[in-house]
């Protein structure tokens, strides 16, 4: 990132300092207090093989604090992705002299040398434990995705190309198996017409001082996610779209692993049979539960999108991958969602 660009989101991010206290404003929060500084992210190790130690990019002046190096900058989105609950801290590193750019579809496009970094963690003060810290690096012949395990003393993170599992406590107490997944089983979320690609920042999901932080422009009339804390105070549709897209739509879109579903959950999809309102499923078997479609309008209770999101059980659960627990608070706005749409006959 050449140092103007860098001071540019530097100055975005400071104006956001206002609303930047941890956790508590809900937004879509930068957090970078860092000055400018000399650069520590190694490029090499970006670019090449696959680094062991999560300390060998150089992205954090304190590892174990997840504190960013510079120009390494914290964000969060609007509405972000259910893991069983986990705490996630996520950082973006752009290289000098280099641009993101967006699609019609608000994806953001990074250029080749960056890096998107997120950590999982569990439990709260003393308790908080780093569990896993995944890096997409987006290298000349495309994305990867690598997993790291954080080690028992906290102070750095191994790479676990064949994933892991860690024992952990939720935060609404249940005590699960947590699964690190495996290099390839990134790509089940991340796979999109045989290429691995981001899915998580976006500038429908970003506050506009980040994404004019890294773009140097602000899409005029850009519908912008709902802040997930804030979500009783937005329109349902709104919110339950927004957690559709986050949650599901990495399958349920053209060129994805579940495109074959005829689902489409992506935000801008505006076709009501595509978004799932009485259309039959393809191939549901059991975990269609005896239900006929997908939506029924003004019927929570007899769609099967609801009824496999709030399905603990294998084989039934939504999303089938990255938890292992119900949520409970996308169940409900999902349900109130759906119940307040107009009912529509039925062509059993």
């Amino acid at each position: 990132m050449k140092r103007g660009a860098a001071l540019l989101l530097a100055a975005a991010i400071a104006a956001l300092s206002a609303v930047a206290t941890s956790g508590a404003d809900g937004g879509a929060r930068v957090d970078v207090t860092q000055e400018p500084g000399p650069v520590s992210v190694n490029g090499h190790q970006i670019a090449n093989g696959l680094p062991r130690l999560l300390s060998h990019y150089g992205f954090f002046s304190d590892l174990a604090g997840q504190a960013p190096a510079y120009p390494v900058t914290e964000y969060r989105l609007n509405t972000p992705l259910f893991s069983d609950g986990a705490e996630k801290l996520r950082f973006v590193y752009v290289p000098g002299g280099e641009k993101v750019s967006f699609d019609e579809a608000g994806r953001l496009q990074f250029p080749v040398g960056s890096a998107l970094i997120k950590t999982f963690a569990f439990g709260k003060g003393a308790d908080r434990r780093l569990i896993e810290t995944r890096v997409l690096l987006h290298r000349t012949d495309g994305w990867i995705a690598l997993p790291y395990r954080w080690n028992e003393e906290q102070t750095d993170a191994t790479l676990v190309v064949a994933g892991a599992r860690e024992d952990v406590v939720t935060p609404s107490g249940e005590a699960i198996s947590y699964r690190i997944p495996n290099k390839n089983q990134c790509k089940e979320c991340h796979g999109q017409n045989d290429a691995v690609v981001p899915i998580g920042p976006r500038i429908q999901n970003l506050h506009p001082a980040m994404v004019i932080g890294l773009t140097g422009d602000q899409p005029q009339g850009t519908n912008t996610f709902p802040v997930w804390e804030h979500r009783a105070d937005a329109p349902v549709d709104a919110a339950a779209r927004a957690y559709l897209d986050v949650n599901c739509a990495h399958c349920h879109r053209p060129g994805s692993t579940a495109s074959n579903s005829g689902l489409d959950l992506r935000w801008e999809q505006d076709d009501p049979q595509a978004i799932g309102l009485m259309k039959r499923p393809v191939a549901a078997g059991r975990g269609s539960g005896n239900l006929l479609f997908d939506i029924v309008p003004g019927e929570p209770e007899q769609s099967i999108l609801l009824h496999r999101m709030a399905s603990p059980e294998p084989g039934v659960a939504m999303p089938e991958l990255g938890k292992s627990t119900i949520d409970h608070d996308g169940v409900e706005i999902v349900r109130r969602w759906i119940a307040g749409m107009p009912a529509q006959t039925r062509a059993e």
